[in-house]
Formats: structure tokens, sequence, C-alpha cells
């Protein structure tokens, strides 16, 4: 028997996308115009659950309107199609900024001693209750497809991530068989990320991934969306990877 949430998301998938939300995605989210015309249906049915079950919030007197919150859906959802689903279950808030924003951070460096400072943030994700984002980083992710730089797809990597506890960079996979070439495929190319970073050499994949295990997960899916084609050929067994955990082959779509 179907739980009532299922009922409620099938119906919600089933029913056709506004044609102001469907012209918003149209103009902002360039990638959509890439996807075959059944990815496209399915992904405008993740909208449709993803905006009834998540809450928007403005920040700095940032007013929340259809363009923000569908703009942001569109991308969340993109790594969702063709997956088993909950929709990013420990998420429930999407905070947005007007733009880059300031946070304090605290972070341990070891031997008891903990570094604070305040840090610009782009985009940030919590273990638990919310995803926050700075709206014009936001328009610049999902206006330019090709420079590997995805703010909504970085952070909602994270979530994924984190899906199963603390982000580490190994989400669930869809089968046990996949996780010890999964283990051995990202943890080398982490490693060589950050040998090729500390030694200045140009790369496929954002510097930014060679801090930890958990940001190398996030800037890959950027470049494995963003950067298909040279992921695949710079990088195949990682770009064979996410392949297969996102269910999607952006190096072969015909549109981009």
């Amino acid at each position: 028997m179907f739980s009532f949430k299922q009922r409620r998301r099938d119906r919600l998938r089933a029913t056709p996308l506004p044609q102001s939300w469907l012209k918003i995605i149209e103009s902002n989210v360039l990638f959509y115009r890439c996807l075959p015309e059944a990815d496209q249906r399915e992904l405008q049915g993740h909208v449709q659950v993803f905006l009834d079950e998540k809450h928007f919030e403005g920040c700095q007197g940032l007013q929340v309107t259809d363009e923000i919150r569908v703009t942001i859906a569109a991308q969340a959802c993109l790594l969702l199609l063709h997956r088993d689903t909950d929709y990013y279950p420990t998420m429930k808030s999407i905070l947005v900024y007007p733009s880059i924003y300031v946070a304090h951070v605290s972070e341990s460096m070891g031997n008891g001693i903990v570094l604070e400072g305040d840090s610009v943030r782009l985009g940030e994700s919590w273990h638990h209750g919310a995803v926050v984002l700075s709206w014009d980083d936001v328009l610049r992710g999902a206006s330019d497809i090709h420079d590997g730089h995805n703010v909504v797809l970085h952070e909602f990597a994270h979530q994924l991530d984190q899906e199963g506890g603390e982000a580490h960079g190994s989400p669930i996979l869809p089968r046990r068989s996949m996780y010890v070439a999964w283990a051995r495929v990202l943890g080398m190319e982490y490693v060589h990320l950050q040998q090729d970073a500390a030694h200045g050499r140009r790369t496929v994949l954002d510097k930014y991934g060679a801090k930890n295990p958990a940001e190398f997960f996030a800037v890959a899916t950027e470049c494995f969306f963003e950067k298909a084609v040279q992921l695949k050929r710079k990088h195949p067994e990682l770009y064979e990877e996410l392949k297969l955990y996102y269910q999607q082959h952006p190096a072969e779509l015909p549109r981009c």
C-alpha cells in the first residue's frame, strides 16, 4: 500500500507545471534546454514536489519570489533525475541572501586548537535543516553551464552526501557492491587533485575540491554536469562512478 506521502508526491508529479514557472526554468536554467524531453518532464514533476515540501526564506531583506524558488528548485532537482529519491529528507529550508554573505566559522585545527573568524560565502549546506545560497551566484551558476561552477549543484551534492550522516564524500549508493570502486576511484582522484593543487598544475576539477573528501565530491558533481566531456576524457574512471551514481550521461547530451 502506498503511503500518504507517496500518493501526494505522485499527484504533484502528475500535475502540469504552471506556465509561468516553466518560463522561469527555460529562461534561467540553461542546462534544462540540454535535457531530452522525457527528462524535462521528470524534472518538472520533481520541482512540483520540491516546492511543495521545502520552505524558502529571504535574508538581508531579500523578497523571495517564484523566480528565486523555481530557479533553485530546478537545479537542485537535476541531481534527482532517474533515481529513487526522498527529496533531500533532512533539509527543510533554503535561506537565500541577495549576494555573497559573511558567516562566522569555528574550525578545529587539532590538538585542542580552534580557529574562529568570518568567512565570505556563496553558499553552505547544513547537516540538518537548511541550505544557504547567494541569489546572485545562483543566477550566475545557472546561466553559464560550462564553467564548472554551480553553487546549487555544489551545496545540494553536500546534502546527498549528508543523507547517511556526516559529509565525507560518500553518499548512499544504489548498490552495496558499488562502494569498493567508489572508494578506490574517488580516493585516488582526491589525492591526485591535492598533488596537482600543491604543484600548481592546471586541472579540470576546481582545486577547492582538494580541501577534503566532502568538497571533492561536491566539486566533482559540478564538473560532471558542467564539464562532462573534459571530465570523461581526463578522468574516465571518476566520470564513470558519477554516471553510475547519478544515472545520467551528460557528456552525451546532444544539445549541450
